[in-house]
């Protein structure tokens, strides 16, 4: 197992000591010890199985861990770190593109009904969305879904965005469209922490690169060693398999 990163001063948004995650007999994570940096452009890679979607539930807050412990420094402002998850199918209601933003800033309790309506136009018209505010969302393509859930995301404000293979399904087009705009959020300071099987948008996305294996964490380290350095076996084959006929890093 390589681990080497170890050595970033940026703040911690939240870290895991040791966590564990059993469902029944079975064991989604194992012993995972990993810090989250602001700043960070993180990449969960593994097979199917690995515990890649389990470990963004955990770091989000959405399954407690069974072993171990979740932290979650104060932020400078002596509040909570912001955060928002993107599953791979985002939920929408039957109801315009607008609403959906505006819904979620309801629910936060942000500002007054005017202002959470400005706040979701303007989320919409960030990417890309506004001449669709009020078509109804579930008529919209799945790349359109997938920048709505952006929008929504990105209208809350988050310091930490998790996102769930966020371009699995979509068609060339779109997933640029995506990438984009994930680009230009952690360009402004927003701490990004994705799964993938797309070793390309890895390279493209990540500055560093978690790599699981059966639960465990196989290789925690910069995308630059993922792609140019030594890797365990598991993480070897892993990369031989997702991205064949690569001798060794000449790949775009």
């Amino acid at each position: 197992m390589i681990l080497e990163h170890s050595k970033n001063s940026a703040p911690v948004l939240l870290q895991l000591d040791g966590c564990g995650l059993r469902f029944g007999a079975v064991d989604a994570l194992r012993d995972v010890s990993l810090a989250v940096h602001q700043g960070e452009r993180v990449a969960l890679v593994g097979a199917n199985g690995s515990g890649k979607t389990s470990l963004l539930r955990v770091l989000h807050g959405l399954e407690p861990c069974t072993s171990g412990r979740r932290e979650q420094p104060r932020a400078p402002h002596g509040g909570a770190w912001r955060q928002s998850m993107l599953f791979q199918r985002p939920f929408v209601l039957s109801l315009s593109a607008r609403f959906n933003v505006q819904l979620a800033l309801w629910l936060q309790q942000a500002g007054t009904r005017a202002e959470r309506r400005a706040a979701a136009l303007r989320a919409l018209d960030r990417v890309g969305l506004l001449h669709l505010a009020e078509q109804r969302a579930t008529t919209l393509s799945g790349g359109q879904l997938q920048r709505l859930a952006l929008a929504r995301a990105w209208a809350l404000k988050p310091d930490l965005l998790f996102l769930d293979e966020p371009t699995a399904s979509l068609d060339p087009a779109s997933k640029r469209e995506v990438e984009s705009l994930v680009t230009e959020f952690a360009a402004d300071g927003l701490t990004v922490v994705f799964s993938s099987h797309n070793l390309g948008q890895v390279k493209r996305l990540a500055s560093r690169v978690i790599y699981l294996e059966e639960g465990r964490v196989g290789f925690d380290g910069t995308v630059a060693h993922f792609f140019g350095g030594r890797l365990p076996a598991g993480a070897e084959a892993f990369v031989k398999a997702e991205w064949p006929g690569d001798q060794r890093w000449g790949r775009g």
